[in-house]
């Protein structure tokens, strides 16, 4: 259903003037505006006088018809007398019968022909050569005249168009600039701000920049110079900005965090790093105000960073105390192994630093770590900005959310102080660089293992899914074609400080930082391997299990642990076969015969029962057997043994 509503409307006309003539040149003329006297007339001529008075329906019958036209007729003398307009009334008629009358002449005139117009001859005009030269030059002056005048209109107006295009450009690129930066006004001057402040920031730096106008440099003269004038068409990044954004000196260049570990016996720094080592030279000024604004606060952002690692290695009370020497940090990650962060800023605008500086260049520290800080410090900016709900909206914060639910989940004492205490950036930057080298004493390790041993392969598996201080690989040790027999697993968690590993059997081992220590446990886990496939090969094969012992405690000594060796007798028990597999990999097998075939009866010794002692042991030329590994050569003998009996 639709409702009406009377809404009033009012309607005036338009203050502009109307437009009268526009010239070659392309001004225009307007008309002026009318005055009273002849606005009433422009109204006046927009009546209709052709139907004055309404007409009647006309009847059928002739007398009917008459009785109207004597009745209009009285009735238009009547008020004839009363109408405001009847002289212009009828000399409008009038004019309108004579135009209707000259109309119907030149249809005559042209289309039946009954009337013939000729030409009349005109008089001679004489021509004077002079008077056409002067009205010539007269055309041409004002023709000059009126392009001249164009074309001062027209500079006129492409300067106030690119005027008022600038202006238009300044607003909506500090519009831009408001949107990303904080920007407030002091006095006749718009002051921005760079510093993280409103993340808790309490570094000392203000960050403070100038935005202002970019004004109209003027065009240099080509008159003193043989170079062209550039191409309009080409522009620079400065013309392209209507801002000019004004860095302090303290902020201008690139800057960035240098993170190194080095031994004791290396030689990294000749000297340290000045942070204004060279002169601050000026901001480009083809540079963008965008990139200019990043480039400022990345230098803000890294002397922060520094500036918080300094206090905090100063804080923190070390077994080897951290030094601070101008620009660099020198911490102790592991015994022999330091940690050196340092400031590099290049007031030049060069990412390498110059050789006057003499610092390493940037390719041979550890983007790792570095990614690590920036992102340390980001972390520290977004907790304080981003407090966990639930919190109040005005006054101080409460509780942290793991505070509020110690209750609910009795959190005992030691968890409550692990709540209040809030690890510093250079601690948790150390044991990165911890769990980093020990990483990589880990690999070092089972790659080594892996390229000397041969048999049994080591196939190690470093889970992708790891923390920055905290990483887990698994080891396998198997012999190839005898896998089904035999599979030792090991598992091998890298902390910051130590090695814990958990063997097949669930037993856990701590181990220090020396990579020799978990090397030694891998070759205990190797030989124990090659004793277990052997005793499980033996099973499979029909062979009898006669004694097994993990630590012989007889024999050499051996460098790292002890050996372990095993005694094997044949399904019939004429044969057999005694092991020993050393820590290092090295493997002695020895056979002997049951009954012994040297056995000769005399005076002492005269009963035949002695005759069933097994007798001695002779050692195999373990490396001239045929086979690809040691469970292959084992088997090779056990048959060879079963066979011959």
């Amino acid at each position: 259903m639709a409702y009406s509503l009377n809404v009033n409307v009012s309607v005036e006309t338009p203050s502009e003037s109307i437009i009268q003539e526009i010239t070659y040149d392309g001004q225009e003329i307007y008309q002026p505006p009318l005055s009273m006297s002849e606005n009433l007339i422009r109204l006046a001529q927009k009546i209709d006088f052709s139907k004055p008075f309404p007409e009647e329906v006309a009847s059928d019958s002739n007398e009917a018809e008459k009785a109207d036209e004597v009745v209009t007729e009285t009735a238009l003398a009547s008020t004839s007398s009363n109408l405001p307009w009847e002289g212009i009334a009828s000399k409008i008629r009038n004019a309108a019968t004579e135009v209707s009358v000259l109309i119907d002449v030149l249809n005559v005139a042209r289309e039946k022909h009954y009337m013939v117009f000729d030409p009349v001859q005109q008089d001679a005009v004489e021509v004077k050569p002079m008077a056409v030269i002067y009205a010539r030059k007269k055309g041409l002056a004002q023709a000059a005249a009126m392009l001249t005048s164009a074309a001062e209109r027209l500079k006129a107006s492409q300067s106030e168009t690119s005027r008022t295009s600038s202006t238009a450009d300044f607003h909506f690129q500090l519009l831009k600039l408001r949107q990303n930066w904080r920007l407030k006004k002091v006095s006749n001057s718009i002051i921005g701000d760079l510093s993280y402040r409103t993340a808790g920031s309490k570094f000392p730096q203000t960050g403070m920049f100038e935005v202002t106008k970019a004004d109209d440099e003027p065009t240099p003269s080509t008159s003193n110079s043989g170079s062209p004038p550039p191409s309009p068409s080409v522009t620079t990044p400065a013309q392209q900005s209507a801002l000019r954004v004004t860095i302090p000196t303290e902020l201008q260049g690139v800057a960035y965090i240098m993170v190194l570990c080095r031994k004791d016996d290396e030689k990294l720094f000749n000297t340290n790093i000045n942070l204004l080592s060279n002169p601050v030279a000026p901001s480009n000024p083809d540079m963008h105000w965008q990139q200019k604004l990043e480039a400022a606060q990345n230098v803000l952002f890294c002397k922060e960073l520094f500036n918080q690692l300094a206090k905090e290695a100063v804080q923190l009370q070390a077994p080897i105390p951290h030094m601070v020497i101008g620009n660099q940090i020198t911490a102790t990650v592991l015994p022999g192994i330091q940690l050196i962060i340092g400031l590099c800023h290049s007031s030049t605008g060069e990412k390498k630093p110059s050789n006057n500086n003499k610092v390493p260049p940037k390719s041979n520290h550890d983007h790792v770590l570095e990614h690590s800080l920036h992102q340390l410090l980001r972390e520290v900016h977004h907790k304080n900005t981003h407090h966990p709900f639930p919190h109040p909206s005005s006054g101080p914060l409460g509780p942290s959310k793991k505070r509020y639910l110690a209750g609910p989940n009795a959190a005992d004492r030691y968890e409550l102080l692990s709540m209040t205490k809030n690890p510093m950036l250079l601690e948790q930057i150390i044991e990165q660089a911890q769990h980093y080298f020990m990483r990589i004493r880990a690999e070092q390790v089972l790659d080594t293992i892996a390229k000397q041993i041969k048999d049994p392969m080591i196939i190690s598996h470093w889970n992708s899914f790891n923390t920055p201080t905290q990483s887990c690989v698994r080891v396998n040790i198997i012999s190839q074609g005898f896998d089904f027999q035999c599979r030792t697993s090991l598992m091998v968690q890298v902390l910051q400080k130590s090695f814990k590993c958990i063997c097949k059997d669930g037993k856990v081992m701590n181990l220090s930082y020396e990579p020799q220590e978990l090397r030694d446990l891998i070759l205990c886990q190797i030989h124990h391997h090659q004793m277990i496939g052997v005793q499980n090969l033996a099973k499979s094969m029909g062979w009898q299990l006669l004694t097994s012992t993990p630590h012989l405690g007889i024999g050499n000594v051996e460098p790292l642990g002890n050996a372990s060796s095993c005694i094997l007798a044949s399904p019939l028990g004429d044969r057999l076969i005694a092991i020993r597999c050393e820590p290092q990999g090295k493997v002695h097998v020895s056979i002997a015969h049951s009954p012994r075939k040297d056995f000769f009866s005399g005076q002492l010794v005269k009963e035949r029962k002695w005759e069933n002692l097994g007798g001695p042991f002779k050692e195999v030329r373990w490396d001239k057997m045929e086979g690809k590994n040691f469970l292959n050569k084992m088997e090779l003998l056990m048959a060879s043994l079963t066979s011959s009996s």
